[in-house]
């Protein structure tokens, strides 16, 4: 690929079309960037809202709260708007800034090398290779399903799908249908199917703190305010976010304040599940908002129904038609329904990513992931991430990280434009290392790891490398500005230091 003269070459490579990866595309026009393409491996924009179509998929977050401050959307139809609105609301946005020109679709990214010598990275897609001076991975940590494995799933005559790859042609209508897991997508799963098929056995091996889902339909007369005075929906934004950065103290600092929202979370369900066995089965036994509580008016009442089982155990062996628990209960399926989340900590794309020393990113985070503020890695020059390690939220929108990251490329981008020349960026690991302990240390106390709970914020080491301990205000300043004394400045070979850098060879640091 090297030496082919014929090539393509962008200024920025952007991987995935998600949230994180049209508003990469919109900031990057907003800052005058122009020559960059975003890589998508599907037919369409959308991400996980276009991946997950599952009976009933729908956000946790209010719809105004979760959608871009720079793109408002006055049309709303719910509260919390489903799958459906949201995937429709992207491929709005890539329409409002023109971004069609810009999607390489049914493109996936294979193998991305940093080549020290020419200063860019070089990808192989499945549609072909490019070349690229910066690359700005959005391929979000919900993207790759994971499928537990269970001995004997092979030999499982019936049909088989994760919740992240629904299959619409195949008729539930009847069939005795096995449910694994109990995270967000089951809750909504649950209650969509049970009118319908013959059977359903939920495998539960941790219950949910459940809590009310306060979701109506917008009326037509709030619509047409926002419309007539967008300042309304920024007010309405505005007091949505207020709200939830007040709540993050009890996740971060003092998770014994949670108790009262347990209490509400228990109320939910007696109300619901009268039959104190059941009840039981669905009490969890760790602190409230240890894992994400979930949000749903329908979930306990489902459960209720003659043709619902509960399983209080995990799934272990499938022997044949017939689901084994940990537990030994035994249960007959013709359908399995996987919903057990996501690598997140392990995302796929970090074994397609070789950074300067031939080590691949994933190799770098073998002893848990680790990035300078959540975007970029050491021995990954002018590599960064949206939605990167410890930038989760347990209790807030997304969206509000992802422009906070937005903010950091920006600058990221001027500072490669300020220094000049054939340049990168590669963040020191000392830098790397001085972060990741600062919020390690801020994670001890959370929720999320006081809470007694196992969940997937956390990587294989019992680490929490997924959530950011703090505000999205603490995380937007942090994000604010680059700061170049956080990086090695590296230069083509052959080439002088520029005003104001130190030189070691083909790798500066910027004097303070």
């Amino acid at each position: 690929m090297a030496g082919n003269e014929h090539v393509p070459h962008v200024r920025v490579a952007v991987i995935g079309s998600g949230f994180g990866g049209l508003g990469a595309a919109v900031r990057l026009r907003r800052e005058g960037v122009t020559d960059f393409v975003v890589l998508e491996r599907a037919s369409g924009v959308g991400g996980t809202w276009r991946d997950n179509s599952y009976p009933g998929c729908a956000c946790d977050v209010p719809s105004h709260l979760y959608s871009f401050s720079f793109a408002p959307n006055p049309e709303w139809p719910r509260t919390f708007s489903g799958q459906e609105h949201i995937r429709a609301y992207l491929e709005h946005v890539a329409d409002l800034f023109g971004l069609w020109p810009h999607l390489r679709f049914d493109s996936e990214v294979k193998v991305m090398t940093w080549d020290p010598g020419k200063l860019h990275w070089a990808i192989e897609t499945s549609s072909g290779p490019l070349t690229a001076d910066v690359v700005v991975s959005a391929t979000g940590p919900l993207s790759d399903p994971k499928i537990p494995d269970v001995p004997g799933l092979d030999g499982f005559p019936g049909k088989i799908f994760h919740s992240a790859r629904w299959d619409h042609d195949y008729d539930l209508r009847g069939k005795r249908v096995a449910m694994i897991g109990t995270g967000a997508s089951a809750i909504q799963i649950v209650p969509e199917i049970q009118p319908v098929v013959g059977g359903l056995t939920l495998f539960q091996r941790t219950p949910p703190w459940v809590m009310p889902r306060v979701d109506r339909e917008i009326s037509s007369l709030e619509r047409r305010l926002h419309r007539a005075l967008p300042f309304t929906t920024q007010l309405r934004r505005g007091f949505l976010w207020g709200i939830r950065e007040l709540q993050v103290q009890a996740f971060t600092k003092h998770p014994d304040e949670l108790g009262l929202v347990e209490r509400m979370a228990r109320r939910n369900m007696a109300r619901a599940v009268k039959d104190p066995a059941l009840r039981a089965k669905l009490t969890p036994d760790y602190r409230i908002g240890c894992k994400r509580i979930l949000l749903s008016n329908t979930y306990y009442p489902a459960l209720t129904r003659p043709n619902v089982e509960v399983v209080a155990s995990g799934l272990t062996e499938i022997r044949g038609s017939t689901l084994v628990a940990a537990d030994g209960t035994e249960a007959e399926a013709d359908a399995i329904v996987f919903g057990t989340g996501f690598h997140v900590t392990d995302m796929p794309i970090a074994d397609r990513v070789v950074g300067s020393e031939g080590q691949t990113l994933a190799r770098a985070w073998s002893g848990g992931m680790k990035a300078l503020r959540g975007a970029t890695a050491a021995g990954f020059p002018n590599w960064m991430s949206i939605i990167g390690p410890n930038t989760g939220l347990g209790n807030s929108s997304m969206i509000l990280m992802i422009e906070s990251q937005l903010n950091y490329m920006a600058d990221y981008l001027r500072q490669l434009e300020v220094l000049g020349g054939r340049v990168a960026l590669d963040a020191r690991p000392g830098a790397v290392d001085a972060w990741n302990g600062k919020v390690q240390e801020r994670m001890k106390r959370t929720v999320w790891n006081t809470g007694g709970c196992t969940s997937w914020y956390l990587d294989a080491s019992g680490r929490n490398t997924t959530i950011w301990p703090g505000t999205t205000t603490e995380f937007r300043n942090a994000t604010r500005r680059v700061d170049l004394a956080e990086y090695e400045v590296v230069r083509a070979p052959g080439t002088t230091a520029g005003p104001g850098e130190s030189t070691s060879g083909t790798r500066t640091e910027a004097r303070a």
